[in-house]
């Protein structure tokens, strides 16, 4: 990212102009990675909102999303990922935002607003963020991958030396996190980088800029977590594509049933974990991923036919844009101890291959949600776990 000085000089300005005591916007955290700020609306409710700020910015804009699920939060969080140009920079979607959310809310207008300026003048911007990207990419294909990240930055100020350097250590932001993170998974980022470089070179983008954007970002988060790094589970992406992703969920609560099946399993079968298949769609993070159970044979744990997972949080209603796919790991394995699951050694593995599967997972999880849109959710008593 070459104007990663002009952010810090706009996340500067913003901090300046909406601290923490300011009475209707706040900027509570901040970095060139990550926003997250504070509108107080009437009677003084509060309602934070966060923004991830991508490999792909200003290209394309910061990921917003909100963690209250009011349509005047989530309407006007939502217009942000409509813009372009200038519009892309942070200081800008935050005019825009606060904007739109005074609006929504019948407020007055902050006059700090007009204090809200680009540090710097900005090249007219093109038709579209991708466009512009693709143009770049055509005219520069033997140049650095990261400028192509960055069409309307000055790339003539970078050393020839960063060339070639990985996912995690471009534009410097990440240089000290490097050392966090496994080579084979420094490796696997970089790789799915140049993948949809070539993919943008082609025309044969596959979903969305900002679902992948946040899915790159939530891999990373992952590699670098306590939970990964300590085995509690594993991640392999299905051919590659950051859409599809297993899980092999390796550690439970040791004083569950199921930590003793885990047990049993590896010494009947040699293997050690209950492997899930998360796909996400394009409009990921605003609507939930798929989840589904693939192996072994579960009974309880509110797992459905097929291997569907009972959970509202995986429904439209019950999913919120603020969930992290590692939240979500956490939460399953949780839901499959509370529901006292059992793994069902007696399956053979023809009953396994034929009860669970993609398409008997997707039928029983959509009759699940339309009989709870019917009847609603219930939270069963204590004494059931």
């Amino acid at each position: 990212m070459a104007c990663l000085n002009t952010l810090k000089l706009e996340i500067k300005t913003l901090e300046k102009i909406f601290n923490r005591n300011h009475e209707r916007f706040q900027i509570l955290n901040s970095s060139v990675d990550e926003l997250t700020c504070r509108f107080i609306g009437k009677n003084g409710k509060r309602y934070d909102i966060h923004a991830n700020i991508t490999e792909t910015y200003p290209s394309s804009p910061p990921v917003w999303f909100a963690e209250s699920e009011e349509t005047s939060v989530t309407n006007a969080v939502q217009i942000l990922s409509n813009t372009n140009g200038r519009d892309n920079h942070v200081i800008n979607q935050v005019g825009i935002l606060l904007r739109e959310l005074c609006r929504l809310h019948n407020v007055p207008l902050p006059p700090d607003l007009d204090n809200l300026t680009i540090p710097f003048q900005l090249p007219p911007p093109s038709v579209s963020p991708l466009h512009q990207m693709q143009q770049h990419q055509i005219d520069d294909i033997d140049s650095d991958p990261d400028e192509i990240e960055d069409p309307v930055g000055d790339s003539e100020q970078e050393s020839e030396g960063d060339e070639d350097l990985p996912l995690e250590m471009d534009d410097g932001r990440n240089i000290n996190k490097k050392d966090e993170m496994e080579v084979e998974h420094l490796a696997t980022l970089e790789r799915l980088r140049q993948s949809q470089r070539q993919d943008y070179l082609k025309g044969s983008v596959s979903g969305s800029v900002q679902a992948t954007d946040r899915l790159m970002k939530e891999l990373r988060d992952i590699y670098r977590s306590d939970s990964f790094k300590s085995n509690m589970y594993s991640i392999e992406l299905v051919n590659d594509s950051i859409y599809e992703w297993n899980i092999r969920l390796k550690s439970v609560d040791p004083d569950s049933p199921l930590h003793n099946d885990l047990v049993m399993l590896k010494e009947k079968e040699g293997k050690d974990s209950i492997l899930l298949n998360i796909i996400f769609k394009e409009t990921y993070p605003f609507e939930p991923p798929f989840v589904r159970v693939v192996h072994p044979i579960i009974s309880g744990g509110y797992v459905l036919v097929g291997g569907a997972i009972c959970m509202e949080l995986l429904t439209k209603q019950g999913w919120s844009s603020a969930y992290t796919v590692e939240a979500v790991i956490m939460q399953i394995s949780a839901t499959l101890v509370k529901g006292k699951a059992r793994i069902q050694f007696g399956a053979t593995k023809a009953l396994s291959q034929g009860q669970y599967s993609l398409a008997r997972a997707q039928q029983s999880f959509k009759s699940l949600v339309q009989i709870h849109e019917k009847n609603g959710w219930f939270t069963p008593p204590k004494e059931d776990g």
